[in-house]
This record gives structure tokens, C-alpha cells and sequence, in this order.
């Protein structure tokens, strides 16, 4: 889970899914309908028959209406993806990347998100109504 992540509720239940199921990654998704805020993340591309194809970072058309959170599971060969990654134009190592070899490999579950999710590392705007949630309604409560 990246760092800068606050969740309303628990993750137990995908955790329980990828424990039952644990091969390839599990993803957590969260539906959005501001395309101008997806603009700014990991985007999947659904198929037909709804399953995750690709996985766009930060694209100026959003292929669905859905984000990646930052929240994930991996088995162990995930080790072994890393080392293969190369640094993208900014000069970083991307999740994306890792998350596209899972998809490539049709190795990709996920669960959408129930509840709040924000992201305190977005923006200053973000952070505040991170800040302002957790100040209403706490954070991390049971789903």
C-alpha cells in the first residue's frame, strides 16, 4: 500500500481473497467520476468480459472510470518482475510497469473499493480532504 493512501475501510476482505488465490496480483479499484482526477492516475483498461487488459498511467483520455489505488497484492515472483523493470521517462521505476506484467500474464484479480479512499500525496487540495474526512468519519473502519 503506498504510503500517502487513506482508506475508510478495512482491507481484510481483499487480503482474504488473495490469501485464498495466491498467484498473480490483486489490485484495489476505486470508481471515480471525475475524468480530470483520473487524468492524474494508474487507469485499467476493461475488457468485455470486465477483466483488467492494461493498465494506463496517467492518460489524457481515461479508458474507464476506474483508478488504481495504490493498493496491492503480489506473489513472490514479483521479486523477480522488479529486476526486470527499466526507468521510465522520468526516471523512475513505475508499478505500473509491475502491474502491466501481471496483466500480460492474465495473472490480475482486483476488488473495487467500498467507502472513502484518498490520496494525502496528490495535491495540497487532496491532502485537505484527506484531512477533513479522517476529521468527520476516522478511517480504517470495518467494511
Amino acid at each position: 500500500m503506498l504510503a500517502d493512501n487513506l482508506l475508510e475501510c478495512s482491507l481484510a476482505d481483499m487480503v482474504a481473497s488473495f490469501e485464498r488465490e495466491p498467484s498473480g496480483a490483486r489490485l484495489l479499484l476505486c470508481e471515480m467520476d471525475d475524468e480530470n482526477h483520473l487524468r492524474h492516475l494508474g487507469v485499467p483498461v476493461l475488457g468485455e468480459s470486465g477483466q483488467i487488459v492494461a493498465i494506463v498511467e496517467k492518460p489524457d483520455d481515461p479508458p474507464s472510470h476506474f483508478a488504481v489505488t495504490g493498493v496491492y497484492c503480489y506473489d513472490a515472483s514479483v521479486y523477480d518482475v522488479v529486476k526486470t523493470l527499466q526507468p521510465s521517462g522520468r526516471g523512475e521505476l513505475e508499478i505500473t510497469d509491475v502491474n502491466n506484467h501481471y496483466v500480460s500474464r492474465d495473472g490480475v484479480a482486483f476488488d473495487v473499493l467500498t467507502g472513502f479512499w484518498g490520496d494525502a500525496g496528490e495535491s495540497l487540495e487532496a491532502y485537505q480532504q484527506v484531512d477533513e474526512f479522517v476529521t468527520l468519519k476516522g478511517a480504517n473502519n470495518p467494511a
